[in-house]
């Protein structure tokens, strides 16, 4: 919250992104521990997960987890990844149509709230997703994102899984930010080109700008390692698990400040400075593609 406070800061000083509001959502939160703490309650938002799944039911569209599971079995036993692509797009994404834009549609009745609402929608998706991968954001399923139904703002929960932790997970996660079809249909018929594309720009311009600035409160995690990164080292080796800790950061700090200089591990462009908005269309270029998403956790709902 303090680095999104601090990118929210900085977005409010550019003229450009002061012109279209572009934000973080951020809500209060309140250590009390080491391990717990209190979040505030933010009013009137609900989850990317279950807004679709009314929507679904209301269309008689089943939702059957068992018969989603056998089609995703079918498709990880699949060693040719074309194969894998094939079997999401012809027997997967048809049985979930997008209708994601209909929720704007049922919930701002007048054109200019509804014109309005899709703007802060697609402004706060951008900003978030360009935070979100500068800190290595995952997790992103559908009840992580949620929608505030009094403006249509965007609003991430659970910060978990950050510095490109999922990349480790089991299934590793293989997309920068969610970008489905739902969420791409709903930012209207330019789909993420113009609002959305236009909002990343400006948003990776101006953490590069401030790139220091930003860095120097990650710098933190040097001195003061997570809880869990401190569980860890007592786990692997119980000698100097401060050590390995700031190791860690260390090497979590290089690849923040890599991504921020728009060098990307991409294996096609590795080690390559990319422009602004060579970086942002490789990222949307990752996010929306066929081969990435197909191989995401069944559970993260890459089909919505």
């Amino acid at each position: 919250m303090e680095f999104n406070s601090l990118v929210n800061k900085f977005l409010l000083q550019d003229s450009e992104c002061r012109r279209r509001q572009l934000h973080i959502r951020t809500y209060a939160v309140i250590p009390l521990n080491e391990e717990c703490g209190l979040l505030e309650w933010v009013p009137n938002t609900k989850g990317l997960r279950i807004i679709l799944q009314d929507i679904y039911r209301e269309k008689g569209i089943s939702y059957r987890v068992h018969d989603l599971k056998q089609i995703y079995d079918h498709m990880t036993r699949e060693p040719q990844k074309a194969r894998k692509c094939e079997i999401f797009v012809k027997r997967v994404l048809p049985k979930y149509p997008p209708i994601f834009h209909e929720w704007f549609l049922s919930t701002f009745f007048s054109p200019t709230k509804w014109y309005m609402a899709r703007l802060a929608y697609c402004r706060t998706s951008a900003v978030i997703s360009m935070v979100g991968y500068i800190l290595g954001l995952g997790d992103r399923h559908g009840e992580n994102i949620l929608f505030d139904a009094t403006c249509g703002d965007c609003v991430h929960v659970d910060f978990n899984c950050l510095f490109n932790k999922g990349e480790k997970f089991d299934c590793p996660e293989r997309v920068p930010f969610r970008m489905t079809h739902n969420m791409v249909k709903a930012m209207g018929a330019l789909g993420y080109e113009g609002v959305f594309r236009k909002s990343c720009e400006h948003t990776m311009k101006v953490m590069r700008r401030e790139k220091e600035s930003l860095l120097s409160v990650l710098n933190t995690f040097l001195y003061d390692p997570l809880v869990e990164w401190k569980k860890d080292s007592r786990r692997a080796a119980m000698s100097a698990p401060s050590e390995k800790s700031s190791t860690e950061a260390m090497g979590i700090l290089r690849n923040i400040d890599k991504r921020l200089r728009g060098i990307t591990k991409h294996s096609m462009i590795r080690n390559t400075v990319l422009s602004i908005e060579g970086q942002v269309d490789h990222l949307i270029q990752d996010a929306t593609d066929i081969s990435n998403l197909c191989q995401m956790y069944i559970g993260w709902a890459a089909y919505l």
